[in-house]
């Protein structure tokens, strides 16, 4: 996901961003307390001062603690730059409440991170705060758009598989790699990557990440 970079730690493609969560307005309002709260438990439970935490997520203690005490909304790649230093999925920061023994994630009720203007759209497949070394994602690429991402911490690995339509995968400065639907590619992270959707209409992926354990 490319950003330009600003204080609020980044915007995807020129824009801010979303986190959509269910429950519509009334969801979107609770949207900072939710994430503040979650980062304070998180970050006290990993033993980090908002110095530190900072450090380790590129993302400044001010801006830090503004999202602590509901002051602002992240953006989407803020939230991925945090999660990676926390070492937990993105999912982790926007779930609002503990998950029973089994779970289902409906389309209605999923939070949605939307960027590059709606153009591009995850959706995490994964009961917040489980498995928190992995993530499971549904991809939504509009036709013809192009998504860069940064590049993961060494030793992450993905697996993208497409579902829908076709997608091109460019990682680092290696050959693009053509995707049709069924096909499916692994590789590691460190290096920035992009998902293109060479057709004008959507393509849906669904992408696994696995970071590493400490």
């Amino acid at each position: 996901m490319s950003r330009t970079e600003t204080e609020d730690g980044g915007r995807l493609a020129g824009v801010s961003p979303e986190v959509r969560p269910p429950g519509g307005p009334a969801g979107a309002r609770n949207v900072p307390f939710i994430v503040g709260g979650n980062l304070r438990r998180l970050r006290k439970a990993h033993g980090l001062s908002l110095e530190r935490l900072a450090e380790l997520s590129g993302v400044s203690r001010a801006m830090l603690g503004q999202i602590e005490t509901a002051k602002s909304v992240p953006t989407v790649s803020l939230l991925w730059r945090v999660a990676d230093a926390l070492g937990v999925p993105v999912a982790t920061l926007v779930a609002s409440e503990s998950e029973p023994l089994a779970v289902v994630l409906s389309r209605s009720g999923a939070s949605l991170l939307v960027g590059s203007e709606g153009r591009y759209a995850s959706r995490s497949l994964l009961p917040h705060g489980r498995a928190a070394s992995t993530g499971f994602f549904e991809l939504h690429i509009a036709g013809s758009h192009r998504e860069a991402c940064p590049a993961a911490p060494i030793g992450t690995r993905h697996s993208l598989v497409v579902a829908h339509g076709s997608l091109t995968v460019s990682i680092g400065d290696e050959t693009p790699i053509a995707l049709a639907e069924g096909d499916a590619v692994a590789f590691e992270g460190g290096t920035p990557y992009a998902i293109e959707n060479p057709a004008g209409s959507e393509a849906i992926a669904y992408l696994v990440v696995v970071s590493p354990t400490p």
